[in-house]
């Protein structure tokens, strides 16, 4: 009998428990149990939270230590094109096969008890990356912190804790400092953390909490400072300088991720060669990519257009896209944007008028949760966009194309309407 392909299963477990989101890790923890502890064999783990930048730092962490010739497993989450994504283990994404069969297992372990999406998912990395020899673990939390699904792994080797900021209020509060106790449960005992720069508010509760715990903090500002200079990256701690180019990931915010990550393989004694390699090989999609193939690319390229596209979707992440946008040479941008209903799009949009001409809004196919194109649109508008609707990104890119040849078009938005576009996109 042929196993069923993983779509098909991930299908089913979706269907475990009534709500996408419940944090808990009791749930989790009683899965474990079944499958015999894999969180408990891992390879030294590397943990990292944040509202922003976890995944570009994540990306350079890894690239880092691959250099050195490490074999490293990651987790990260959501994925854009494919499951897969989400699960690399010893540096190449898990095969359709052993996906298949891990997830099963898992499933039949669970025995049909409630479990959530990620939960299940979280369970099957960890059984995967249990029976692969690797240096290391490098685990993205899903949401939060204290009660993510990743934080049941009770002794890292290293956490870290990327810039935190308003975002999925409905879950971890209203306040930067609730949000920021939320992230800060990553923290463990006697376990070093690094930590990029914060908003006072936010770095309060982090010092607080790893002062009860035992847990010396490397803070960026304080203890490590990274900055751009004459197009160069420089970093700077206790241990002397790094003259490095810039990040292969764009945008100016990247300097202060790169450093993040450089914090972190200094203290995991990672050579110089190996911190170039971390901000010169990382790849993370969606983060200002520029596309150029595939039918949108073409689409574009015939008019003259540059065409890009970058999943941040909140008001942190619309700054940094705007940030981003300043900083590269000067060309006309036309915004092509596609929201979810749970995100605050006034705050996103709010930094992106002053950098985009006009918005093209599209709701996301097959999404329930996408905020409707008229809706955007009017968002925009509302922030002194000029803004228009279409029926989908291809039409609002050939559109766009038509109108202002020679232009930037920029698709952005939600990482749902990017991995719509990856995949559609070749």
């Amino acid at each position: 009998m042929p196993m069923p392909d993983s779509d098909q299963i991930l299908a089913r477990l979706m269907a475990l428990h009534p709500k996408v989101i419940d944090l808990s890790l009791d749930r989790l923890h009683r899965l474990l149990a079944a499958l015999d502890h894999p969180e408990r064999r891992l390879p030294p783990v590397i943990h990292i939270a944040g509202t922003n930048g976890k995944g570009s730092t994540l990306a350079m962490i890894r690239a880092g230590l691959e250099a050195g010739g490490a074999r490293v497993h990651a987790y990260t989450s959501p994925h854009l094109a494919r499951f897969h994504e989400r699960i690399r283990i010893a540096g190449a994404l898990i095969g359709e096969d052993a996906l298949s069969a891990t997830l099963e297992e898992c499933e039949a372990a669970n025995a049909g008890l409630p479990m959530t999406f990620f939960e299940m998912t979280t369970a099957a990395a960890f059984l995967a990356f249990s029976r692969t020899p690797a240096d290391y673990t490098l685990l993205e939390v899903g949401l939060g912190g204290r009660l993510d699904a990743t934080n049941v792994v009770e002794k890292p080797l290293l956490t870290v804790i990327t810039p935190v900021s308003i975002d999925h209020t409905q879950y971890l509060g209203e306040t930067l400092a609730l949000i920021a106790g939320e992230k800060a449960g990553i923290l463990k005992r006697g376990v070093p953390c690094i930590v990029a720069p914060q908003q006072p508010e936010a770095l309060e509760v982090i010092e607080d909490k790893a002062a009860r715990l035992s847990a010396p903090l490397s803070i960026g500002g304080q203890d490590w400072q990274s900055w751009e200079e004459r197009g160069r990256l420089v970093f700077q701690d206790q241990r002397g300088l790094l003259d490095l180019p810039p990040p292969v990931l764009p945008g100016p915010h990247q300097f202060q991720n790169a450093g993040t990550a450089l914090a972190a393989l200094r203290h995991l004694d990672a050579t110089n060669q190996q911190c170039e390699a971390a901000v010169t090989r990382a790849e993370w999609p969606a983060r200002m990519q520029r596309l150029t193939r595939g039918p949108l690319a073409e689409i574009a390229r015939d008019a003259g257009c540059e065409l890009w596209l970058d999943g941040g979707h909140n008001p942190a992440g619309g700054q940094a896209v705007a940030d981003t946008l300043a900083a590269m040479p000067r060309r006309e941008t036309h915004l092509v944007c596609g929201m979810l209903n749970t995100k605050d799009i006034t705050g996103y949009l709010k930094p992106l008028a002053k950098q985009a001409r006009s918005l093209t809004a599209v709701s996301i196919e097959d999404e329930p949760n996408t905020l409707p194109a008229d809706q955007t649109a009017a968002a925009a508008r509302a922030v002194r966009m000029p803004a228009e609707t279409a029926e989908d990104v291809t039409t609002a890119v050939a559109d766009l194309a038509r109108a202002y040849p020679g232009s930037r078009i920029l698709i952005c938005g939600s990482l749902y309407l990017a991995g719509r576009v990856l995949r559609e996109n070749g």
